[in-house]
């Protein structure tokens, strides 16, 4: 049984006594300003009708974030070795390791959309490609 779990509702008041929540967020910054998620969350534009247009987008945009903190922890670890400092090369380079994975995995999800599902939606991306992505390249 979840250890938070009660049979009735908890008032908020007891939740910031006894766990120290803070629910207040008015004088202080929030997650989603910390995030800037206003911001990524309003970055899909789909341009066609087809459904599987905000999966596309969305799998290519979660692909740059994960390779812009690629190229920063590769960035990173090379100063590190230059420094002779290996241990934080180390943990940086078996993060990049699993972001790797991350990508090779992500493209699991795309695999979902068929090739009709795709064509439906190609021409509306014009001659945009993948391939014109800095990060992709580097």
């Amino acid at each position: 049984m979840c250890p938070h779990a009660h049979s009735e509702p908890q008032k908020p008041e007891d939740i910031v006594r006894e766990e120290g929540a803070q629910l207040d967020f008015s004088r202080d910054m929030s997650y989603g300003d910390y995030l800037q998620l206003d911001s990524i969350l309003s970055a899909q534009k789909p341009l066609s009708p087809a459904h599987d247009e905000m999966l596309f987008i969305v799998q290519h945009q979660t692909s740059e974030l994960w390779m812009k903190l690629m190229l920063h922890e590769l960035h990173a670890a090379i100063r590190h070795i230059a420094a002779d400092e290996l241990q934080p090369a180390f943990k940086m380079l078996a993060r990049v390791s699993k972001i790797m994975e991350q990508l090779v995995h992500a493209w699991d999800v795309l695999a979902t959309m068929t090739p009709p599902e795709y064509s439906a939606l190609r021409p509306y991306l014009a001659q945009s490609s993948g391939f014109q992505s800095h990060q992709y390249r580097c």
